[in-house]
């Protein structure tokens, strides 16, 4: 009983850069031209998913807070300072919540243009 299965070097010795051209030209060659523009049309539509889900692939800044565990004063501090203080904080505080804000209500912006598109597809 003879063996069926081939060497593998004779099966390498056949492939080669200038047989895969020359086939390549021949099977480009012998193409019809409706076969050409199923083909630009399958490659349009793969390249538009394509683009679509990089243009789609957003993600946030990881968030890294600020933490400060302790903040040392002096003994000596005057009121007029301490109020001058507060009032220093107090200002940060209104501009980080009015920030806090302004990313909520662009979110629920988002989530309410979605919920009307759903609306009016019946969903």
């Amino acid at each position: 009983m003879t063996s069926y299965i081939r060497p593998m070097p004779s099966f390498l010795a056949r492939l080669s850069p200038t047989n895969a051209f020359r086939d390549l030209r021949f099977f480009i060659r012998t193409r019809e031209r409706y076969e050409w523009s199923f083909f630009a049309l399958s490659v349009t539509l793969t390249a538009l998913i394509l683009w679509a889900f990089v243009h789609d692939s957003y993600a946030e800044k990881e968030y890294k807070p600020n933490i400060i565990y302790f903040q040392q004063w002096t003994l000596d501090r005057t009121d007029e300072q301490i109020i001058a203080q507060q009032k220093i904080d107090q200002a940060k505080r209104v501009i980080a919540e009015r920030e806090q804000k302004a990313r909520e209500e662009k979110l629920r912006a988002g989530f309410k243009r979605l919920d009307d598109k759903l609306n009016a597809m019946g969903l």
